[in-house]
Formats: C-alpha cells, sequence, structure tokens
C-alpha cells in the first residue's frame, strides 16, 4: 500500500533543513523501490518548509517506522507528520 508523508517544518529550521539535507536525500535513496516520489513543499518566499514523500509499505506501522527515521525527523526538523494512506489513481506509472 501506499503511504503519504506530509511532514511540516517548525518555524525557523530552515538551517537544520540545508543542514540534514545530504543525509535525508541519502536516506531516500537507500529505500529503492520503497519511495515512489518525494518533495519540498514551498512558501510564499520560495523556500522549503515541508516535504511530501510517497512509499510503498506493507502497513502502517512500517510507513510510521520509515518516516521517523528520516534523518529530518530525527534532526528535529518537523513540526508534524501527517501519515495517510493514498492511492495513486491518475498518471500512475505502475498501472498502464
Amino acid at each position: 500500500m501506499l503511504y503519504a508523508l506530509l511532514c511540516n517544518d517548525k518555524p525557523d529550521h530552515l538551517q537544520v533543513r540545508l543542514d540534514t539535507r545530504s543525509a535525508h536525500l541519502d536516506y531516500l535513496s537507500s529505500l529503492g523501490d520503497l519511495l515512489k516520489f518525494a518533495g519540498p513543499f514551498l512558501g510564499d518566499d520560495s523556500k522549503p518548509n515541508g516535504s511530501m514523500v510517497v512509499i510503498a509499505a506493507s502497513d502502517l506501522a512500517e510507513a510510521k517506522e520509515i518516516a521517523a527515521n528520516d534523518p529530518y525527523a530525527k534532526a528535529g526538523l518537523f513540526a508534524s507528520v501527517d501519515i495517510r494512506p493514498w492511492n495513486w489513481a491518475i498518471k500512475n506509472p505502475e498501472n498502464k
């Protein structure tokens, strides 16, 4: 099942994001085929202020574990993380 990780940064934590970005990208790469897509949300100033990560996981517990092990989460970047089951209905490359 797919899960969307909707992450909101804490205010004034851009430097934490920048300092942890390399480890975060390495972590996402390490997920292999579990990672479907990911990217930052942008504020009115065009600076990142959150993330959306879509992963394949066997259940909610596995999705929570993946989210908790993200270096951004470990660094305390996020004010909140909402993990929701998601159905990729339109333009899903796996449903050709």
